[in-house]
């Protein structure tokens, strides 16, 4: 695999404070993210607003990664998503959540030029629905 992809990866899984400043060490300054409802965010300060948002709801998110395939500055991988839904700092185990996903990257001179999640959402979504005890 792509080492700065690899990189990005363990940074996600770091998550919060440690895995923050790695993964916006590794964006380009227009860094394009998109989200699996395809939502654009443009820039790596907007996205570190964004991580830090997403961290907060979800310390815990991480991505494992079974399958990869590249070709060229693309990488594709595939595998699965989770974490827990904690808007109030509680781990609880029912919130707990994990699901397929695909990611796309695209790598521009060592560093992380594009993020592409795909993934079903609805797991999370049923949990932000629902009260917590």
């Amino acid at each position: 695999m792509n080492p700065t992809v690899a990189q990005f990866i363990a940074c996600i899984n770091r998550s919060r404070r440690a895995g923050m400043e790695g993964l916006c060490r590794l964006m380009t300054p227009d860094h394009l993210f998109v989200d699996s409802l395809g939502i654009e965010v443009r820039g790596r300060e907007p996205m570190r607003e964004g991580w830090r948002a997403y961290f907060g709801m979800v310390p815990d998110y991480h991505i494992a990664v079974t399958d990869h395939l590249e070709s060229g500055p693309v990488t594709a991988l595939f595998g699965r998503a989770g974490g827990t839904y904690s808007p109030d700092g509680r781990m609880l185990t029912q919130n707990r959540w994990e699901t397929p996903a695909a990611w796309k990257a695209v790598v521009r001179d060592g560093l992380i030029a594009e993020w592409w999640v795909y993934a079903d959402n609805e797991p999370m979504r049923c949990l932000m629905r629902t009260p917590t005890a």
